[in-house]
């Protein structure tokens, strides 16, 4: 940290170093999440030109599939950035080659950890495809075009694994701005990529896949010649040096990684699991409460986008300070991250308050799902004011790695979520599954922030 961050808590330049440092970091995040949808809807647009609706739900089918695989996966994008955000505040307190080499050490473990994961993916490349296709119970046309894809583009699994590790190396090094350039070379790439393969050469579903697996592999070729870079350039670092058994292979910190990644692991399945449960339930409720969650659901896809900035650069930031053992710093963070963070949950509330009936207009042209969906529409206002707490409590505990926590009240907050929805669906029906799942993100930061006192003792 800076002599301006440590100089004292009624400093008022050390909060504006610190400010400044956040936007720094959360918006090119916030940039890169915007432009994700784009990708998709390129993909859309492409097939939704063609003359048979088969080749859209077969892309939408492959796309869903890759979604949760990856999202699956996401921990080594949040480990990564966790364990990088302390080495590398070690490294800028200490400004040695021993702390240089932490920093470096982290990015091979993980790049390790990112292809033995994939290696695994391609080797149950069929029974994931045999499980997961069926599942949608689509027609037999769809699903053999879904099936073209899906074996196309699993193959990106390496690139798309090391993609996770070089952003969250990036954001652990608090380089937002070249995550940024990385994220926008994929997205530009791809949607070059479909136009000339589906447009230009007629290859329909198969062309988008290649387009995807090509963008992947130059996306991270980009990303692990930036990281070269910056580890040369910044810490005399040599990539290939990082390659040494003895640093690659260190168990200590190699059971580290897998235990941080494993319980984030665990947490993130069961938030798949209350996604899948909340689907499910409103399913049971009809065809048009199911549209109009699913509808509603893309409030809480835009909130995140934003929010998400905000916990990013509490994990980059907060890591950073333990590593520095600075504990004025973090607490400023903490501070300063989550002021702008509800600021933001309180726009997007307003905005949606405003705004609601006009942007479920613009997703869906059903009246009868237009009508269910404004009803609920309520829930979806509130949702970022309760679930803002949980967000950034989960960007601090992660650049904290205290990870078991997250895991364990991820844990509690699904058990009490599925008792309080068996209470509330049958009496109060798609209402009681609203607030059953408000509930549930309320509860994920109050198990959670009854962990935050014990902190302190991360800077002792």
């Amino acid at each position: 940290m800076s002599d301006q961050l440590r100089s004292g808590d009624g400093d008022e330049a050390g909060f504006r170093a610190l400010n400044a440092r956040m936007w720094r970091l959360s918006g090119p995040i916030i940039l890169a999440n915007s432009s994700t949808p784009l990708l998709g809807a390129v993909d859309t647009a492409v097939m939704g030109h063609l003359p048979d609706p088969r080749y859209l739900g077969a892309i939408a089918i492959g796309s869903l599939i890759f979604s949760f695989l990856y999202w699956g996966l996401g921990f080594l994008r949040m480990g990564t950035t966790g364990l990088t955000a302390q080495a590398f505040g070690a490294w800028r307190a200490a400004a040695d080659e021993i702390h240089a080499r932490g920093i470096g050490a982290v990015f091979a473990r993980a790049s390790l950890l990112a292809f033995a994961l994939a290696a695994a993916v391609l080797l149950l490349q069929w029974p994931i495809g045999v499980i997961a296709l069926p599942l949608f119970g689509a027609e037999d046309a769809v699903e053999s075009l879904a099936r073209d894809y899906y074996r196309i583009r699993i193959w990106s699994a390496p690139a798309a694994l090391m993609n996770f590790v070089v952003l969250g190396w990036l954001l652990g090094t608090q380089r937002a701005g070249t995550a940024l350039v990385v994220q926008v070379a994929l997205n530009v790439l791809n949607a070059g990529l479909d136009v000339l393969f589906v447009v230009g050469f007629g290859w329909g579903v198969r062309g988008v896949a290649a387009g995807t697996l090509i963008a992947e592999y130059a996306a991270a070729t980009l990303g692990v010649l930036l990281v070269a870079r910056i580890l040369r350039r910044r810490m005399g670092l040599r990539l290939g040096a990082l390659a040494a058994p003895d640093l690659l292979f260190h168990m200590p910190a190699l059971r580290r990684l897998l235990a941080v990644n494993l319980d984030i692991f665990i947490r993130t399945v069961c938030l798949l699991a209350a996604f899948a449960v909340f689907t499910a339930t409103g399913a049971q409720f009809g065809t048009t409460i199911l549209a109009a969650n699913a509808v509603l659901m893309n409030f809480m896809m835009f909130m995140s986008y934003g929010l998400d900035g905000f916990a990013f650069a509490a994990e980059a930031l907060a890591g950073a300070a333990k590593g520095g053992r600075d504990l004025v710093a973090f607490r400023r963070i903490v501070a300063v991250t989550s002021l702008w963070a509800v600021v933001a949950a309180g726009v997007y509330a307003l905005v949606y308050g405003i705004f609601g009936a006009h942007i479920v207009a613009l997703l869906t042209d059903i009246a009868a799902v237009r009508e269910t969906a404004g009803a609920y529409l309520p829930w979806a206002v509130a949702l970022p004011l309760v679930a803002v707490w949980s967000f950034q409590l989960d960007g601090i505990f992660i650049g904290l790695t205290r990870t078991r926590e997250m895991r364990n009240s991820m844990i509690l907050s699904l058990v009490l979520f599925l008792g309080c929805l068996a209470l509330t669906r049958d009496m109060f029906g798609n209402h009681g599954l609203w607030g059953a799942f408000t509930l549930f993100m309320g509860l994920r930061a109050l198990t959670l922030g009854r962990y935050y006192p014990r902190l302190r003792q991360e800077f002792a």
